[in-house]
């Protein structure tokens, strides 16, 4: 396992990161799942999980909790916040009066009294930096958080979030995490530099690209992996954008077997090479998917691989676009465009 420091927090995390999304009910995993692969992430050098709220409803919390318990002082441990939790439409969002309150229920969901890095798990266009911010400062003065980050923003708010902490002389977020792959780059022309220029660390979410860097997709083979149950018209490849991304990944294949790696090695190694990314947040559903996980964490790819992997995926480029979840509103709502 490789460790690199959070940013400049001075924290030493491992280069990858056991997400748990796919605890609890969404990923079908139950309390005896959790605590074995936490067990053997652990066991093979992971020392950061990352979690959220909504994952399954504070289900995914609560299962975290249990298998960390008696060990909690040996794991960097973050969750975020923001997703709906429930129908209350307060319930939800990056508001000071909300974010204070979800923290106590996650705090009592983990069993912990603090979280090392509180993430807010989406922009929220309705509220104010200097609200989030001086919530997020407020908790962490009172030492129930140690950190805070960002997940999934366009560069232009990580941008306005660091100026408004200076501008009201708040804490500032000294994390992103964004989604990055092979077949997504978009981030590497903007995220990434920006990420760069603050010092921020980067955890890099779906490096396997919910699946399509797994092995488990691909030509002729049918398509079994739980995210093409939840979304279908992500792996239809009568889909010209699918069918571009198939195309990439049965090249790819061919570089990662001429390297002598398999594809997850192959996809994990090239997002931990790049400079600006700290880990990759990998999210196993089994044992054995975080075995063959596990197998890229020393993956070290030589410039002729990454050379040939941008012959594939020129950089910047993503393929499916429409997958993004951090375009900016005025792009999706024609009303905000021309108000």
């Amino acid at each position: 396992m490789q460790y690199r420091t959070l940013g400049r927090t001075g924290v030493s995390v491992s280069s990858l990161v056991l997400g748990a999304m796919n605890f609890g009910t969404l990923g079908r995993t139950t309390q005896d799942d959790v605590s074995a692969i936490v067990d053997a992430a652990l066991e093979g050098g992971i020392n950061f999980i990352d979690t959220a709220d909504m994952y399954s409803g504070g289900e995914s919390e609560e299962l975290v909790g249990k298998a960390i318990a008696g060990r909690r002082d040996d794991i960097v441990l973050a969750t975020k916040v923001w997703g709906p939790m429930g129908e209350d439409r307060n319930h939800r969002g990056s508001s000071r009066r909300w974010i204070i309150t979800e923290l106590e229920n996650s705090l009592r969901r983990l069993g912990v009294d603090h979280v090392d890095l509180y993430q807010v798990h989406r922009w929220d266009a309705t509220t104010s930096d200097e609200e989030t911010l001086s919530a997020l400062t407020d908790l962490q003065r009172s030492g129930k958080i140690r950190y805070f980050g960002s997940s999934t923003f366009p560069a232009y708010r990580i941008v306005e979030a660091q100026w408004a902490s200076r501008e009201n002389h708040l804490g500032r977020y000294v994390t992103e995490q964004p989604s990055y792959s092979i077949l997504q780059r978009r981030i590497e022309s903007h995220v990434l530099p920006v990420a760069e220029e603050y010092g921020l660390g980067v955890l890099a979410w779906s490096p396997l690209a919910s699946g399509w860097l797994s092995g488990a997709i691909r030509e002729g083979k049918e398509v079994t992996t739980s995210r093409s149950t939840l979304m279908p018209q992500r792996f239809d490849t009568a889909i010209a954008a699918n069918r571009a991304k198939l195309d990439a990944v049965e090249k790819l294949v061919v570089v990662a077997d001429e390297a002598g790696l398999t594809l997850i090695e192959l996809a994990l190694g090239f997002v931990t090479a790049h400079p600006a990314v700290t880990s990759a947040i990998i999210g196993p559903r089994t044992l054995e998917h975080l075995t063959s996980q596990l197998a890229g964490a020393d993956t070290v790819l030589s410039g002729d691989v990454l050379d040939a992997i941008d012959q594939i995926v020129a950089p910047g480029l993503d393929l499916a676009p429409d997958e993004k979840v951090d375009t900016p509103p005025a792009l999706l709502d024609a009303s905000l465009r021309r108000r």
